[in-house]
């Protein structure tokens, strides 16, 4: 990580597809260049292209011809498996939005109800703290 990186440059090295299904598939665990471009199915171009942004972002490294996350790159993927964990939690949170929104009901009920509709730990833990602020 040469120059200095920015919450932007970072994520649009993940944010299409392609990029995110390598990142993911390097994430399960070191894996050597053959079997990430054959589980990946990209193109000679688009795997080391988006390999190359990734190594430079300070996402992953490679070691001994294997390919890995880096503590960064760790980072990076928990927060983004929470932001799936929330995208499949979408309408619950929709619908929390608007208990909040409401005003009808008080926040003990509230926290109530929060804790009925998710059942993930981490985003409860997200909304609990951000109620707290």
């Amino acid at each position: 990580m040469a120059k200095a990186q920015t919450p932007a440059t970072v994520l649009r090295t993940i944010a299409d597809d392609k990029s995110l299904e390598l990142f993911k598939t390097i994430a399960q665990g070191t894996i050597d260049s053959e079997s990430l471009k054959s589980k990946t199915k990209l193109t000679r171009k688009q795997y080391y292209s988006r390999l190359s942004r990734m190594t430079k972002a300070g996402l992953v490294r490679k070691k001994s011809g294997k390919y890995l996350l880096t503590a960064f790159g760790k980072v990076v993927f928990d927060a983004q498996t929470t932001v799936e964990h929330a995208l499949t939690s979408y309408w619950k949170l929709r619908a929390i939005d608007s208990l909040e929104m409401s005003n009808e009901l008080p926040e003990e009920e509230q926290q109530k109800l929060i804790d009925a509709l998710l059942d993930n730990q981490e985003i409860k833990g997200i909304l609990v703290g951000s109620a707290k602020s």
